[in-house]
């Protein structure tokens, strides 16, 4: 007989159809793994990230930690929207009436459901600082000309920091080709080891209204270059930035991400501003259910 299963599932997130988008591997009823066992897991399985949700606090409180192969994260949007919608599917939570709170270490995230898109509003409001990159040594990381450089990169989070660097053109976007000592000279210095290359469809030297924007979003691990699919993250700190340079109220963003890599992926952005000018972010997506699996128990696990 073999062995009983420790089960997970498996999504893509920030996309309608399989195979495109950002992979997950969610792990349901968590509670009482270690946070070592965990990362070795989410190590094995070698996606971007890896969920363990705990047992359900309080209603629709649900416990929940982000491993990378290589760390664990305060806050990821593609975790987040992928367990938003398996949560529903395996009727956990009631989308149609239920408001869902992950409890993360960045804070508490509220979901709520809307059609076949679930949304979240940031725990943490926008942070905005200035970036390592300069306009000149951003055009030198990205292997691009100067005059492809839309504007000074800046740092921001909301929750998790990216460098956030505009591009003039999509076709600038395409080409990017990165210098690891360019790098290693301007990005590791600020520990922020993410950045997020974006431009405006609309208006390719004015990306802070709504509109079309197309992102792509690279980090560095173990000595080598690693490009996303679809960072909700990302796209929360690229709208928690525009969102302090908005003029209006409010504004929506759809921001095309992964098509370098052959997995379309498609993140909906919101900023609001209140009364009092503070700036909230939310990120909403879809997400399909492809498959699932299960490891065996360990020894000492």
């Amino acid at each position: 007989m073999l062995p009983s299963l420790t089960r997970y599932y498996l999504l893509d997130v920030f996309t309608d159809r399989p195979f495109a988008g950002n992979p997950l591997a969610v792990f349901l009823d968590a509670d009482g793994l270690e946070a070592e066992r965990m990362q070795a897991i989410a190590n094995e399985l070698n996606l971007a990230e890896t969920v363990f949700v705990g047992r359900a606090q309080a209603g629709a409180h649900f416990p929940l930690r982000i491993f990378t192969p290589d760390r664990e994260l305060p806050f990821a949007g593609h975790p987040c929207i992928g367990t938003a919608h398996l949560l529903a599917a395996q009727g956990l939570v009631d989308n149609a009436r239920s408001e869902l709170v992950l409890d993360l270490a960045a804070g508490p995230l509220k979901v709520t459901y809307e059609g076949d898109l679930a949304r979240f509003r940031t725990a943490r409001a926008p942070e905005v600082g200035t970036s390592t990159l300069g306009q000149a040594n951003a055009a030198e990381l990205a292997g691009l000309a100067p005059d492809d450089i839309a504007g000074d990169p800046v740092q921001a989070s909301c929750g998790l920091p990216f460098h956030l660097v505009p591009l003039a053109s999509v076709d600038a976007l395409s080409g990017i080709q990165l210098a690891s000592s360019v790098w290693h000279s301007h990005v590791s210095p600020s520990g922020v080891e993410q950045v997020y290359f974006y431009v405006s469809a609309d208006n390719a030297r004015q990306a802070k209204g709504a509109g079309t924007l197309h992102a792509r979003m690279f980090s560095r691990h173990g000595g080598s270059f690693v490009e996303d699919p679809a960072t909700g993250s990302a796209a929360a700190a690229l709208a928690g930035f525009l969102g302090t340079e908005m003029k209006g109220k409010s504004a929506d963003w759809r921001i095309h991400q992964g098509d370098a890599m052959g997995r379309s992926s498609l993140i909906h952005a919101r900023a609001q501003r209140d009364d009092k000018d503070k700036v909230s972010i939310e990120i909403a997506g879809q997400a399909v259910l492809i498959g699932e699996g299960g490891l065996y128990p360990q020894p000492g696990g």
